[in-house]
């Protein structure tokens, strides 16, 4: 996100010496991507940011992700998943790939660990909740509606205020505003649907002394992702000053200004960031199509490329009606399976001037398996709501050997 900003104490050049009043020499750090060639940020340090006193393994949460297969449409009820209390290790996985993971958790008032993703940008959307997310940059408050955006290997905890719903999208890459509304030089543009005001980042910076301060590192080896508990000799917070281009900042999707048209708009047209191989889109409050013999649902689609995962966060999701999906629910629309509303949604629709439903959409471009998570909390009756009828009806069963409901209206 090449946004400029600057805290605390700073040399006038870079690279040059700073020292504090009685002649301490503070460590310049540089912290940027893709090798010296993309967005980074300089931190001056009073520690030394590489010495570590030990090194133990972190037994992470269960991993494992199991294929959609057969191929089917999911539902994930995810207000019935029981979590950790913690920010950080509570997280249950849901779904994933090789690109992206998406897990859930409802917090306590507890503060996490210290910690750092070292695989990729973190996103988390806060469905509900709110408190702070201390990092080497400084603090950053959040609220309900925020994306807290994480960048790769920031040392940070989270420390809410009260009991909070996140919503944790995990990448293997970096995550930022999508590159057709960024000018060349990395402004966001007049059509994009959110500007620099509505990012917020540190105004301050944070320090804390400590010595032998424990950090978790979730990190990848030739066996998958595993973590590991780092200890390091002074605490990671103890930045006296930074500037650049690469922190922390939270956008709420109050501030997100949705685009419309005369007949419907494409999810594209919804799409807030993007990473490797995936975008993320928010589809919020708006008024909708305007022409007078306009369908406001979507229309039914095939999804070629990619996995569609909805995340329904508020109100009235209009084209689920009848599908039993309701708030905290996710919905996976997989590659190769055509979807789209409920039957009865589009003749309801007709006429509709305004939607009040708010949904955080993940698109995919790999194939999506259910983590432990997801399988934990899947309604096995989904899969068959279009038709009205499924395998339970003609003898068969569900998934979990129970009775299946059926609805299309």
């Amino acid at each position: 996100m090449a946004y400029y900003r600057a805290l605390g104490r700073l040399p006038r050049q870079r690279h040059t010496q700073l020292r504090d009043d009685d002649g301490h020499l503070f460590r310049e750090e540089l912290m940027g991507e893709e090798g010296f060639s993309s967005d980074s940020s300089l931190l001056y340090r009073r520690g030394v940011p590489s010495a570590i006193t030990d090194s133990q393994v972190w037994e992470l949460p269960d991993q494992s992700r199991t294929p959609n297969h057969p191929l089917k449409p999911r539902h994930l009820r995810l207000h019935d998943l029981d979590t950790g209390a913690c920010p950080v290790e509570g997280r249950r996985l849901v779904l994933g790939n090789n690109d992206v993971r998406i897990a859930y958790v409802v917090t306590g008032t507890d503060p996490s660990p210290l910690y750092r993703n070292a695989i990729g940008d973190e996103c988390v959307f806060v469905e509900t909740g709110s408190g702070v997310v201390e990092t080497v940059f400084g603090v950053v408050p959040y609220r309900a509606g925020d994306y807290v955006v994480v960048p790769r290997a920031t040392d940070h905890r989270w420390v809410p205020a009260e009991a909070s719903r996140l919503y944790a999208i995990e990448a293997n890459s970096h995550i930022h505003p999508p590159k057709r509304y960024l000018s060349k030089y990395g402004q966001l543009l007049e059509h994009a649907p959110y500007c620099e005001r509505d990012l917020h980042g540190p105004d301050e910076t944070f320090e804390v002394e400590g010595t032998d301060v424990e950090v978790l590192v979730k990190h990848r080896t030739s066996a998958g992702i595993v973590g590991t508990r780092l200890t390091y000799a002074t605490h990671p917070f103890d930045v006296v000053g930074w500037d650049g281009c690469l922190y922390p900042y939270t956008f709420n999707i109050e501030d997100y200004m949705p685009i419309t048209g005369k007949v419907h708009q494409p999810p594209p047209v919804h799409q807030v960031f993007e990473g490797w191989n995936f975008v993320v889109c928010n589809f919020l409050p708006r008024k909708v199509d305007y022409h007078e013999l306009a369908i406001p649902v979507p229309y039914y689609h095939s999804n070629v490329d990619s996995d569609e995962v909805m995340f329904y966060v508020g109100g009235d999701y209009e084209a689920r009606k009848g599908s039993g999906i309701g708030i905290g629910s996710i919905s996976l629309h997989p590659g190769g399976h055509a979807h789209g509303p409920q039957p009865s949604a589009i003749e309801a629709s007709l006429g509709v001037q305004y939607f009040e439903e708010s949904a955080v959409m993940v698109d995919t471009f790999a194939p999506l398996e259910l983590g432990e998570g997801g399988r934990a909390v899947e309604d096995p009756a989904y899969a068959w709501t279009w038709a009205g009828r499924g395998p339970a009806a003609s003898g068969g069963s569900t998934d979990d050997g129970g009775p299946a409901v059926y609805s299309n209206s």
